[in-house]
């Protein structure tokens, strides 16, 4: 066998892959070189490697690496892409691994190329001989944008485990529940004028002033009429995150448009939330005929909850030490969960260094999480 790297060597390797997910083309990239060095890793370990192309992304696959066989098991998965980066905000290459304080700074070490680097150490320890159950590893493609990676893979349905552990930055602390997330664009077409003579255009931006008032009163109806006290936020969400419109003082804007973005609460279906929004922009819609629509900007994603009671959970709260908790962010837990498999949100740093400048993981989340997964493999395969 070929000596493989151990945890710094392996996540500086991963690091050092480039893998961005943007909506933005100029951005975007391809995922392989990352698929592939896990492919070569884990197959050294024994693991079938099965690599799928996601259809319609730009150069995006999908790893599932499987050892053992028989039914059941533990899936343990995670994203290979990151977020894109303004190298004159981080005080290191961000592409680079730097050591400092006890901790890891670099791209993707919390969210969540590092979760690899920990399962890998792991599985150099285990006997396979032994196992009764598979275990396999799943590394998606654009979870940051599109999550189809995951979409992708739920319809091939090329594992079956029991439970399935989401590796995203948690502190180790289950996370069983979580808000889903849909954006759509508002799109007002006016009629563009001389600024003189305003009963010749139809302005914009003033009709845009009367959604943005219909969809204010749409936030405190959701407040009323949804709660869940699980959650820190614990109504439904919706912000305005971008307004674009007019070119000119001089001139009546011909054309705005608006991004918007907005969060489920479990037992709040996107269907239904995207029939609040369209009740609440009918009025309006209907003021200025033929003037007022909307688009998705991303395919949405539903929100996740593990029903309880879930051995997995209570599996998972004995061994972190952590109770379990709700979220407000997205993952790609009800996905997985599709498979048909107890599901949790579980892994290594937190998701406040997430996206941002001098992301980092500290070097005292090593022996716990190896603890945790090594457990986990233990019993769910063993």
């Amino acid at each position: 066998m070929k000596k493989l790297p151990d945890f710094t060597q392996a996540l500086t390797q991963l690091i050092a892959q480039p893998s961005i997910s943007s909506t933005l083309e100029s951005w975007d990239q391809g995922n392989l070189s990352i698929i592939q060095l896990l492919a070569t890793w884990f197959e050294e370990l024994g693991f079938t490697i099965n690599i799928q192309q996601v259809p319609e992304t730009r150069n995006k696959y999908n790893l599932l690496a499987k050892l053992g066989s028989g039914e059941g098991g533990l899936l343990l998965s995670g994203h290979s892409d990151t977020v894109p980066f303004d190298e004159n905000r981080w005080n290191s290459d961000p592409l680079t691994i730097t050591t400092k304080d006890d901790k890891f700074y670099g791209l993707g070490t919390c969210d969540m190329k590092g979760f690899f680097a920990f399962i890998l150490q792991v599985c150099k320890t285990i006997d396979a001989k032994n196992l009764k159950k598979p275990l396999y590893i799943l590394a998606t493609a654009d979870e940051e944008t599109t999550m189809a990676g995951a979409r992708f893979f739920i319809k091939n349905q090329l594992a079956k485990p029991e439970v399935a552990i989401i590796g995203e930055p948690t502190n180790l602390v289950p996370v069983v529940m979580h808000k889903g997330h849909m954006s759509h664009k508002i799109k007002i077409k006016g009629q563009s004028g001389h600024s003189s003579q305003p009963d010749k255009g139809v302005n914009a931006i003033e009709i845009m002033y009367q959604v943005i008032a219909a969809l204010l009163t749409l936030k405190e109806q959701l407040a009323l009429t949804y709660k869940h006290d699980a959650f820190e936020v614990s109504m439904p969400t919706l912000n305005f995150g971008a307004i674009r419109g007019g070119d000119n003082a001089n001139r009546i804007c011909g054309y705005c448009e608006l991004d918007i973005d907005m969060r489920a609460i479990p037992g709040l279906s996107d269907d239904e939330l995207l029939g609040w929004l369209a009740k609440a922009l009918e009025p309006v819609a209907l003021r200025y005929p033929g003037r007022v629509s909307f688009e998705e900007l991303d395919p949405s994603s539903p929100s996740f909850e593990q029903t309880k009671p879930s051995e997995l959970i209570n599996f998972a709260e004995h061994i972190s030490g952590h109770s379990c908790c709700a979220v407000n962010y997205a993952t790609e837990a009800p996905f997985i969960q599709q498979l048909g498999c107890q599901t949790i949100v579980m892994g290594p740093g937190s998701i406040d260094q997430a996206h941002q400048p001098d992301e980092f993981l500290a070097f005292d989340q090593i022996n716990n999480t190896e603890k945790v997964l090594l457990q986990m493999i233990n019993k769910y395969c063993f």
